[in-house]
């Protein structure tokens, strides 16, 4: 992969999403469930997998967190865990977390500004580590990641969101948020706080259970397709979101179709002729949260331009027609509760005769 292809992919699983949630959170009572009850609370002992399998079990819910990102810290801030989150790494930028998070979010430790360094993070006196993409295959060699030996040497647990981490090994295509849900649902077992997990989770499906009824009558082959332009992963070489990744389930619980949803995996570096070739009827300009409205503004009208500009893709009848989406690589890319928003902007666009 291409330098600067392979630093757009990092940041875009680095950073979170951005679409407005339902809920607001509220760490105090999310974080007395996990206090209350016995020597390991109410719900415990809680056993997790890892994307291979391996299990790992908590008898109790952790005290001191760190995250590989700001998606996992995000999700811990959803959950009203957030006074648990020790460090992070690839923290959220301004303006990446919703507003009611954002004086929380800027208090954790930064333990790197990309991928923590190993002993940083073994020293850190965490006792979990939530890891958002280790397991990614576009992520090798972005650090030296602790053994497994060296995790249980420190006392750090490590478990993964899977709906990311796992994405390249998942056997079978992305296409819902089942896989954010079960992501919501175990950190809410793991953190004790289960009761906001079912709450979060509640409100997502009525969001996305509302695309899909006012969809229900769409066939498949009638629903337009869709090209996500990962800007920011370079535009010598693009990058395509195959069907394991979160971003083809956004795109097609929001009434697309990914026009790489035949590619198998995560993500794939394409050639324009390829993207050409499949004559996209919408485009997202996918360009990563710049800090503010107005740096925002600037990304998408650059990458718009170059699309209008270059010659491989001026004619696109998606680019000619100015069929243009302007939301954040985070926001498709990254699980997190305000994915089922995403989904809903997406429908809204594509389909909004049906979807107000």
């Amino acid at each position: 992969m291409r330098p600067r292809a392979w630093c757009g992919v990092l940041a875009a699983v680095a950073l979170t999403a951005t679409a407005c949630g339902g809920g607001g959170g509220n760490d105090g009572e999310a974080g007395k469930e996990g206090a209350s009850g016995g020597s390991g609370g109410k719900g415990f002992p809680v056993s997790v997998q890892d994307c291979s399998g391996a299990k790992t079990t908590f008898d109790g819910p952790p005290k001191k967190i760190v995250t590989s990102n700001a998606a996992a810290l995000e999700l811990l801030l959803w959950l009203g865990a957030g006074d648990r989150i020790a460090g992070t790494g690839f923290p959220p930028g301004k303006g990446a977390v919703p507003q009611q998070f954002a004086d929380q979010a800027a208090k954790v430790p930064v333990l790197g500004k990309t991928v923590i360094p190993k002993e940083k993070l073994l020293g850190s006196g965490a006792d979990v580590y939530i890891d958002s993409f280790s397991s990614m295959k576009n992520m090798r060699g972005a650090g030296d990641a602790p053994t497994p030996e060296e995790f249980k040497a420190a006392g750090i647990k490590h478990i993964f969101l899977k709906s990311t981490a796992c994405a390249a090994m998942n056997k079978s295509p992305r296409t819902d948020l089942s896989g954010i849900e079960s992501d919501i649902e175990e950190l809410g077992r793991v953190t004790g706080t289960s009761a906001r997990a079912a709450e979060l989770v509640a409100e997502m499906r009525k969001k996305t259970d509302g695309v899909r009824d006012a969809l229900k009558d769409v066939p498949e082959d009638k629903r337009p397709s869709y090209f996500l332009f990962d800007f920011d992963a370079g535009t010598k070489q693009p990058m395509a979101v195959c069907n394991r990744q979160v971003a083809n389930a956004v795109i097609t619980q929001g009434g697309g179709r990914n026009v790489f949803a035949d590619c198998d995996g995560d993500f794939k570096p394409v050639g324009w002729e390829d993207v050409v070739a499949k004559n996209p009827d919408f485009i997202q300009l996918a360009v990563r949260n710049r800090g503010g409205e107005e740096a925002n503004r600037k990304a998408f009208a650059e990458a718009e331009d170059f699309l209008k500009s270059f010659p491989a893709t001026k004619d696109l009848k998606a680019v000619k027609e100015g069929r243009f989406l302007r939301i954040g690589s985070e926001r498709t890319t990254i699980a997190g509760v305000r994915s089922a928003d995403t989904v809903r902007e997406i429908a809204h666009v594509l389909h909004p005769d049906k979807v107000k």
